[in-house]
């Protein structure tokens, strides 16, 4: 198939090594950060918050999480050009929602009056929070839905990229508690350019399920 959405699909690969000389321009980081928010989200609920490590000084903290494992994932740090902290809120509340409406109706998708009505959608969010008030289950797969957005915005702009899983969950959310505000951060995501010679995912070829095999069309 020839297309371009295609094309930068199997361009992308999760890079295994990066060119530490190479940065991310300003004006491409402008144009991921807007695509990052506009990322949807059930209830158009956005219950994330993204940490961008980019000073030498917030990568030296970064680089202190990885004391006691994941290591392998270590190098990405110093040698990308940034790393992203995907977070999200485990105890999405009414109040938080009110920001959302809010910011609807100076945006003017939701008519002053309607205010109180577009309380309604909350309904779905309180079916996700148990009796603790906890709503991790669904406010982290929203954050899913931005990351796998931004994945796709980074094929489309020709940046490298590697998802995170491997990082320490419990170090990254005590070093950067400060700026996570109670929100939880398990995954995150290094940003940049591949090394040419030694990123060795980038030479072989791409492999996926066959359509056929995943695709169910009735």
């Amino acid at each position: 198939m020839v297309h371009p959405i295609i094309d930068d699909l199997l361009w992308r690969h999760a890079t295994k090594k990066y060119d530490a000389t190479r940065k991310v321009s300003q004006d491409d980081l402008d144009v991921l950060f807007e695509a990052m928010r506009l990322s949807a989200s059930s209830i158009n609920s956005q219950p994330w918050k993204f940490i961008v490590i980019e000073s030498n000084e917030s990568k030296e903290r970064m680089n202190k999480t990885f004391a006691h494992k994941h290591q392998y994932n270590q190098p990405h740090v110093f040698d990308s050009s940034h790393i992203i902290l995907f977070a999200y809120n485990p105890r999405y509340t009414r109040d938080d929602y009110a920001q959302v409406v809010d910011k609807g109706i100076e945006d003017r998708r939701i008519k002053p009056e309607d205010r109180e009505s577009a309380f309604g959608a909350f309904i779905f969010a309180e079916f996700n929070t148990d009796e603790t008030g906890n709503t991790s289950c669904w406010t982290k797969a929203q954050t899913y839905l931005a990351f796998g957005n931004t994945l796709h915005a980074l094929a489309r702009l020709k940046i490298d990229s590697t998802p995170l899983e491997g990082i320490d969950i419990d170090l990254v959310n005590e070093e950067f508690k400060e700026e996570l505000e109670g929100y939880q951060c398990d995954v995150a995501l290094a940003i940049g350019y591949h090394h040419p010679e030694d990123d060795y995912n980038a030479k072989l070829p791409k492999s996926r399920r066959s359509l056929d095999s995943i695709l169910v069309r009735i």
